[in-house]
C-alpha cells in the first residue's frame, strides 16, 4: 500500500533528534507540508493521503502511486529551480538529497492508518484534512497511540482549537506523568490555514501592500515600497526585509517565480545588494508601535443589542413608512375635523386597528380618513408578522442579503466566501475597505458573516455574463479571485480585465507553473496593471513545519511567490548566534536579528504573538527592545526575534538539535 518518491542525492547526516514525521490531508496543503519537511528541514516523511476517486479494495492502482509521485517531482523540481541563487537569496535548495517521502493512501485516519503510518514511533504528526471533525477524531485516536508525538492540528473553529490544545496537552500530561514542561508546551499546536494566509491576501487589495505582525503586544509593519523616483527623499525604515523582483515593470518579466534566477526576489539583503539594486522595489520593516484601542465590536445579543442585527434595513424602512402614514392620517384629521391632536391621534389608531365604530353621519373627511386608516391598518399586519419571523431568524435567508448600493466605487470584489475568502472579508472590512461579495453558494460558510457585517453580496457564478456588472467591477479598486478552482479564478481575473485593464488583480492559485504563465500573459497585455498570485497552502505550509519542528512562527510574510519567517529563537546552542554581535550574527540570506526580548528568562512568556493583558498592560513594557546596536553582543540567556527564510530557520533548528517550543 506504499508509494516512494525516488530519493534524490544524499545530504549531510541529520541530527539523531530530528525524527520521523507523519503528515495526514486531503488537499494541496497536506502535500506542500510534506515538501516542505523533505526538502527544507531534511526530516523523513510519511504521507497519508485518500485514495483517488473511483479506486476500490485495498489494493491501489499504480496510477494512483504514479500520480503522487509525479506531484512530488513537479513541486520538488519548482524548488529545486532556485539553488543557483546563491547566498543572496538563502531560499534555494541547497540541502536538497533527503529520502523518499513514503505515500499511504488511507480512506480516514483510523487506528490502522495511523498505525501503518508510524505514528507510535513518530516525533510529530500533522492533521491538516479540510474536515474540522476528522483532524479532532484523528488527535484523539494519534494521542492514544502515542502520548508523546507532537500533534499539529489544522481547524478553522478558533475557541473550539483552543479547548482542543488545552485537552490533548492535559491528556499527554496524564498519560506520562514524568514528561519534561518544555516538551508539553509544544505538545499540541492548532493553527489556521486561513488565519495564516488571509493578511497577506487582504493586504494585496491595497496600495503599497503591507503585512502586519504581532509581537508583545507590539504591531511590526512590514511595507512594500516602490523606488524612489529622482530626487525623492527615502523614508527611513528600521531595516530591510527583502527586494522585489528586477523584472517588476518588465511585461516579459518571470516576477516571483522559482525560475527567476537572480532577477527574483532576493531575501534578507546585506547593505551592498541593496546599495546596488537600484530599481528595484523593496518590502521594509516601516514601524514598530502598541495597537490602538480595538474597533468596535458588533453585539449580536444581550442587552441593547441594536435594531439592525434583529431587523432588516428594508423591514425597517417599510416601518418607518407606515409610521409616517399613520401619524399624517393623524395630522390630517385634526386638521379637518377641527379634533384636538390627542383624541384626533386617538381615532386614527382605533380605525388603524378595526376597533371603531363606522363614521356614518359623520363629516365626509373624517370618513375618508377612517377608509385611509384602514388601508394602513391592512399594511401593518404582513409587517408585523414579518418582524416577529425575522426577529426569530425564519427570513434570514439569501433575500435579505444586501445588494451594491448605486453610486459605490472604490471597493474591492471579493470572489468565493469560503473558509478563506471568509476570514479575508473579516480582514479587510476591520481595515475598514468597502467590499462586494460575489458567491454562487447561497449556504457558503461566509454569507452569515457577510450578512451580520452588512456586506453587499451578489449571489451567482462567477463566470455568467452580469454577475461581476452588479458587483460594479467597473468602478471597484482591486478584484480578489478567492475561489478554490484555478480556472473559474482566472477566468474571473480576465473578464474583470478586459472591462476594466488597469484593475488590480489577485489571483489564489496554487500551482507555481501555471502561475508564472498567468503573470507573463496578464503582464504582457496589462502592463500597467498590478496583477498577484498567492497559494494559500504555499503562505500555510512553513508556519505547519515549523510547528512540527517544536517551533512558534509569530508570522509570515509573502515576498512575491516566497516566503520570510518571523519567530523567537533562544541564543543557547546556536553557534551562529551565540557570542556574535548582532551585525556578525546577520547571514545575508538567511536570518537577521531583529529584537532582543529583555525580559528575564523566568519572567518570557510563551506566546510572543499574544499581546499582554490585564491590568496596567499599556503601562508595561513591551519586553521587546528594536532596533538593536549592530555591536551588541549575543548572550546564551538571550531570547531574540529574527527574521528567516524557510531554509534559513531550518538550518538554525537542525543544527541545534532541539525541537522544544520556547
Amino acid at each position: 500500500m506504499l508509494g516512494l518518491v525516488p530519493p534524490l542525492p544524499q545530504q549531510p547526516q541529520r541530527s539523531p533528534l530530528s525524527g520521523h514525521m507523519v503528515v495526514c490531508g486531503d488537499d494541496a496543503l497536506a502535500q506542500r507540508l510534506a515538501v516542505e519537511l523533505r526538502y527544507v528541514y531534511g526530516e523523513r516523511v510519511t504521507l497519508v493521503l485518500p485514495p483517488e476517486p473511483g479506486t476500490a479494495g485495498p489494493e491501489l492502482p499504480l496510477t494512483g502511486r504514479g500520480r503522487a509521485a509525479a506531484l512530488f517531482g513537479r513541486m520538488s523540481s519548482a524548488m529545486n529551480r532556485n539553488g543557483g541563487n546563491g547566498a543572496g537569496n538563502g531560499d534555494g535548495d541547497t540541502n536538497a538529497g533527503v529520502e523518499a517521502v513514503r505515500i499511504l493512501q488511507a480512506a480516514e485516519p483510523s487506528d490502522e492508518a495511523l498505525d501503518e503510518a508510524g505514528v507510535a514511533t513518530a516525533a510529530a504528526l500533522a492533521l491538516v484534512y479540510d474536515d474540522d471533525e476528522r483532524n479532532i477524531r484523528a488527535a484523539l485516536t494519534a494521542r492514544r497511540l502515542n502520548p508523546r508525538v507532537r500533534l499539529v492540528i489544522r481547524l478553522y473553529n478558533r475557541k473550539l482549537g483552543q479547548h482542543l490544545e488545552t485537552l490533548l496537552d492535559q491528556a499527554a500530561a496524564v498519560a506520562s506523568p514524568g514528561i519534561d514542561q518544555t516538551v508539553l508546551d509544544a505538545s499540541t499546536t492548532v493553527l489556521s490555514d486561513a488565519d495564516t494566509a488571509a493578511p497577506a491576501l487582504a493586504a494585496t487589495a491595497l496600495s503599497g501592500s503591507s503585512k502586519v505582525i504581532q509581537a508583545e503586544g507590539l504591531l511590526l509593519r512590514a511595507a512594500e515600497r516602490t523606488p524612489p523616483r529622482d530626487g525623492q527623499a527615502v523614508r527611513p525604515a528600521l531595516c530591510t526585509l527583502a527586494l522585489l523582483s528586477s523584472t517588476t515593470h518588465d511585461p516579459a518579466g518571470t516576477e516571483g517565480s522559482d525560475s527567476s534566477g537572480d532577477e527574483g526576489p532576493r531575501l534578507l539583503p546585506d547593505q551592498a545588494q541593496v546599495a546596488a539594486a537600484t530599481g528595484r522595489g523593496t518590502i521594509v520593516l516601516e514601524a514598530v508601535s502598541r495597537p490602538g484601542p480595538t474597533g468596535r465590536q458588533r453585539r449580536m445579543g444581550g442587552r441593547g443589542a441594536p435594531l439592525g442585527q434583529v431587523f432588516s434595513r428594508r423591514l425597517r424602512w417599510s416601518a418607518l413608512g407606515v409610521g409616517t402614514a399613520v401619524l399624517g392620517l393623524a395630522v390630517a384629521s385634526t386638521f379637518t375635523t377641527g379634533d384636538e391632536p390627542v383624541h384626533a391621534a386617538y381615532l386614527t389608531l382605533l380605525d388603524l386597528f378595526a376597533m371603531g365604530d363606522p363614521a356614518i353621519g359623520d363629516p365626509t373627511a373624517r370618513q375618508v380618513i377612517q377608509i385611509l386608516s384602514g388601508i394602513a391598518g391592512l399594511m401593518l399586519l404582513p409587517l408585523l408578522v414579518a418582524g416577529v419571523l425575522e426577529a426569530f431568524g425564519s427570513l434570514r435567508t439569501a433575500s435579505a442579503l444586501r445588494r451594491p448600493p448605486r453610486g459605490l466605487s472604490g471597493h474591492v470584489v471579493l470572489l468565493g466566501l469560503g473558509k478563506i475568502g471568509t476570514r479575508v472579508l473579516v480582514q479587510l472590512r476591520e481595515l475598514g475597505i468597502p467590499v462586494v461579495c460575489v458567491e454562487d453558494d447561497p449556504d457558503a460558510r461566509g454569507i452569515p458573516v457577510a450578512r451580520r457585517l452588512r456586506v453587499p453580496v451578489v449571489l451567482g457564478d462567477v463566470t455568467q455574463e452580469g454577475v461581476l456588472e452588479a458587483a460594479k467591477i467597473r468602478r471597484s479598486r482591486a478584484l480578489l479571485a478567492l475561489t478554490s478552482v484555478d480556472t473559474t479564478n482566472l477566468e474571473a481575473a480576465l473578464y474583470a480585465r478586459s472591462v476594466k485593464p488597469d484593475l488590480r488583480v489577485t489571483l489564489r492559485l496554487f500551482d507555481d507553473e501555471f502561475a508564472t504563465a498567468v503573470y507573463r500573459t496578464l503582464r504582457t497585455a496589462h502592463p500597467q496593471a498590478l496583477t498577484r498570485s498567492r497559494s494559500v497552502s504555499h503562505l500555510a505550509a512553513p508556519s505547519f513545519a515549523v510547528a512540527m519542528m517544536g517551533r512558534q512562527i509569530l508570522g509570515a510574510v509573502p515576498v512575491e511567490r516566497k516566503v520570510m519567517l518571523f519567530a523567537a529563537v533562544e541564543v543557547a546552542g546556536h553557534p551562529q548566534l551565540e557570542g556574535r554581535t548582532v551585525e556578525q550574527a546577520f547571514r545575508a540570506g538567511a536570518w537577521r536579528v531583529l529584537a532582543l526580548d529583555v525580559a528575564q528568562p523566568a519572567d518570557r512568556r510563551p506566546d510572543l504573538a499574544t499581546p499582554v493583558t490585564g491590568d496596567g498592560a499599556q503601562d508595561r513594557p513591551a519586553g521587546l527592545v528594536w532596533n538593536l546596536h549592530p555591536g551588541y553582543v549575543l548572550q546564551p540567556t538571550d531570547r531574540v526575534v529574527i527574521a528567516a527564510t524557510r531554509r534559513g530557520l531550518a538550518e538554525l533548528l537542525r543544527r541545534r538539535g532541539s525541537l522544544t517550543r520556547h
